[in-house]
């Protein structure tokens, strides 16, 4: 997708003034390369925000910074290719992280991925001619930080020269569980013995496969059982998976799947979309199942692992979305999906239809990667879930009237505070950096 230019952010201008929106604030990391970041930031325990800005050169790496609101500062944490180990090298660098941080006895724990691709066939592909001087990538890492000491720990490295495209823990075990990409291998790794296994291809050849026969969206996320530390994850068919750490097993659950009419009809063997798999999924304790978001229908429900049952509760897209019957213009749905601090609202980032003279503003009817097929609003829409109370807040703007894009991450603080990682247009360059957004809830 093309960046959009500034006069289609004021052409495009949706709202009036007296209607309700939300406006976000901006900081700047310093990082002129950051491109487009998925997931990758969290709120520690310590009250500052952790996040990883990507970077799409072969030669320049991802960044982690740190933004301490309590005084109002960002701090550059580290260089992902340094602390993997590998500056200097010439690999092709880790580009970026696309995954929360997972925290630890003060320890926070996330892994890398490749941010420079090869075009291959029309398709953004794990490269296999590397630029001159360089060499293949390497892999992705599995890293730690230590908030107290304020060091990096390199823990392990994904086979096979693949990155992680998707990661979750086991906090109490002390496991780590990770979708390699392209061809979506499972990885289960335990920060105690640091011992890694590698289970094999989770969906076909993923997303290194040829569309229309072996090609496979993998999932973005998996979640944790936290009562058998059993771990879970969907495919593009639609079925669900999961792992029991103590035997080393990977199992299908027979007794139910993601093939809900209300999500939609899908080929999984064609790229575009994330087909059934969920796109965002968290454990919600006080209930015992788990809550997720199919991407393109923005259907949530809600899963019982025991009792292998899967309930839709409500599509949860913006409230234009709802009323316009179609899906939002982000190709694989959202990730900016979590539940809040108290544990009882999902907090959610997602898309909202732009109308000019009455008409919703279209956009391309297919691409073949997750990309933004047109222009939309950012929206945060809550969900309270004990209440079943669906709340669209309104769209999100700058104060210089320009739109929050590119948005696939969240994470809301103590204080209510959400932030996220957005382009945002910076003296004529578009570049990616953390954004704040207040919380309607708790200001009302």
């Amino acid at each position: 997708m093309q960046v959009e230019k500034k006069s289609e952010q004021s052409i495009l201008e949706p709202y009036s003034a007296q209607e309700e929106k939300l406006i976000a604030k901006t900081y700047d990391s310093g990082f002129e390369f950051a491109h487009d970041s998925y997931n990758a930031i969290t709120v520690g325990s310590d009250g500052r925000v952790y996040y990883v800005l990507s970077s799409e050169k072969h030669d320049v790496a991802g960044r982690v910074y740190v933004f301490d609101p309590e005084n109002n500062t960002t701090t550059l944490l580290a260089d992902l290719t340094e602390i993997c180990g590998e500056k200097g090298q010439q690999f092709i660098s880790q580009g970026k992280s696309h995954v929360e941080f997972f925290e630890r006895n003060a320890k926070l724990y996330f892994s890398t991925h490749v941010g420079f691709y090869e075009l291959i066939d029309g398709m953004d592909r794990l490269p296999v001619n590397a630029p001159a001087g360089y060499k293949l990538y390497k892999g992705g890492h599995i890293l730690c930080y230590d908030m107290r000491s304020g060091k990096f720990e390199d823990l392990a490295i994904i086979p096979d020269g693949e990155g992680a495209v998707s990661m979750t823990m086991d906090t109490e075990r002390g496991n780590i569980y990770c979708i390699s990409w392209p061809t979506g291998k499972f990885i289960h790794f335990n920060v105690e013995s640091g011992e890694l296994h590698q289970l094999g291809a989770t969906a076909a050849k993923g997303e290194a496969g040829t569309p229309g026969s072996d090609f496979r969206s993998l999932c973005r996320s998996l979640f944790v059982d936290p009562r058998s530390g059993a771990a879970y994850f969907s495919t593009a068919e639609g079925d669900i998976f999961t792992y029991a750490p103590e035997k080393k097993l990977l199992k299908k659950l027979e007794e139910v799947d993601l093939r809900i009419d209300y999500f939609g009809k899908y080929d999984p063997k064609q790229p575009g979309s994330m087909g059934y798999n969920w796109r965002k999924i968290c454990w919600h304790e006080e209930d015992e199942m788990a809550y997720g978001v199919h991407g393109n229908s923005g259907y949530l429900f809600r899963f019982d692992p025991v009792a292998q049952k899967i309930e839709l509760v409500e599509r949860i897209t913006s409230d234009l979305s709802r009323k316009s019957g179609m899906y939002d213009q982000f190709s694989y749905g959202y990730l900016g999906f979590q539940l809040g601090p108290d544990k009882e609202t999902i907090y959610y980032l997602t898309g909202g239809p732009i109308y000019v003279n009455g008409k919703r503003v279209g956009g391309l009817n297919q691409i073949a990667k997750g990309a933004a097929k047109g222009l939309e609003n950012l929206h945060l829409v809550t969900y309270h879930i004990p209440s079943a109370k669906y709340t669209d807040h309104g769209p999100i703007f700058y104060e210089n009237g320009e739109r929050p894009l590119y948005v696939n991450s969240i994470a809301v603080a103590a204080d209510g505070t959400i932030y996220t990682l957005a382009r945002i247009n910076r003296n004529g360059k578009i570049i990616t950096d953390l954004i704040s957004i207040p919380n309607p809830l708790m200001e009302a």
